[in-house]
């Protein structure tokens, strides 16, 4: 799950400051969470590129 950081925390393969987004596994997420030191980051929907419809030419 992954969580933006409202302290700073260090772990033994992580230093993150006040801000910082971070995966962790959800059991680590929600133990952060309900103390306070960081919120859910929510999923992002992967972007998509647009069709692009070409008008068409009369002469």
């Amino acid at each position: 799950m992954k969580v933006k950081m409202l302290v700073s925390v260090a772990g033994a393969d992580y230093a993150l400051a006040p801000g910082d987004e971070h995966e962790f596994s959800a059991a680590e997420a929600k133990n952060m969470i309900e103390a306070g030191y960081a919120v859910p980051v929510a999923a992002e929907k992967p972007e998509t590129a647009a069709k692009k419809t070409l008008a068409k030419e009369t002469r």
